[in-house]
């Protein structure tokens, strides 16, 4: 019932904020944009209360593949809330409501852990938390950059339609982009910081993989950044490295599922 009411909540955020950017609703706009707002709003907090209750449990974690997913759900709920402060960007905020709709619906799959999970230090759980929020955030990035090669391919072809004011200028969606790359990135260096001072030797065997390749992706966002700042990159080429560093953090992820499960004590579904 809590994933279904989750669910229809963003659901109408979602069908709200994209008839606020539709020209036959022009009258109705504002009125589109507060309800989209009140339910986005309401099934961010909703969802944000049910993941805190599924993952902090006694004095350890509980965090399933599942609810990891609906991490990226509540950031993209999030994300979708921020960005439509700025008007063009209401129409993709359709859109990420929409994936955070599905993703909040897989909410407390395969959380059940062990009665007695095994303690954990503040420290470490701190670092496990900040990890899953720099790795969340990204995802969303790699979301608004698929999004974003959608519209340099619409731009390219030149193709036009009613759904056009549905997509906002790309710059504006790069702009966007490189926000969320610039939050992961500063996320993610605090994961690797609070990795050094909390976990016994990163780079053990059964951990090697997994910290080389998220420092591997903490070099290609610097360079990303910086190519940015002062080469003034954007376009495909900022997009594809973008998600080339998402890959490569995704390896390094998906790779730690043995670890976290088997030497953190962690519930991956």
């Amino acid at each position: 019932m809590f994933q279904i009411t989750i669910l229809l909540s963003y659901l109408i955020a979602a069908a709200a904020f994209a008839c606020s950017r539709l020209e036959r609703f022009t009258s109705l706009s504002q009125a589109f944009l507060f309800a989209a707002v009140l339910f986005g709003l309401a099934g961010l907090a909703g969802h944000a209360g049910g993941l805190w209750t599924d993952i902090l449990v006694l004095e350890g974690l509980s965090l399933s593949l599942a609810d990891a997913a609906s991490f990226v759900g509540l950031l993209l709920a999030l994300i979708a809330l921020v960005g439509a402060l700025d008007p063009p960007l209401r129409g993709m905020s359709a859109a990420l409501f929409l994936l955070a709709g599905l993703t909040a619906a897989l909410t407390g799959i395969g959380a059940a852990g062990p009665e007695n999970p095994e303690p954990i230090s503040w420290q470490l759980k701190a670092h496990v938390l900040i990890s899953l929020f720099a790795y969340g955030l990204l995802t969303v990035g790699a979301i608004v950059a698929v999004y974003a090669l959608a519209q340099d391919r619409r731009l390219r072809s030149a193709r036009l339609s009613p759904a056009s004011s549905l997509f906002a200028p790309l710059e504006t969606t790069e702009k966007l982009l490189f926000g969320i790359a610039t939050a992961g990135f500063a996320m993610l260096a605090i994961a690797v910081v609070s990795g050094l001072a909390f976990v016994d030797n990163l780079f053990a065997q059964h951990l090697v993989h997994k910290t080389v390749l998220t420092l591997v992706a903490l070099v290609l966002f610097g360079v990303l950044l910086a190519g940015r700042r002062y080469a003034g990159w954007r376009g495909r080429r900022a997009i594809y490295l973008y998600l080339w560093g998402f890959a490569v953090l995704g390896l390094a992820y998906f790779g730690s599922r043995y670890v976290l499960e088997n030497v953190l004590g962690r519930t991956w579904g």
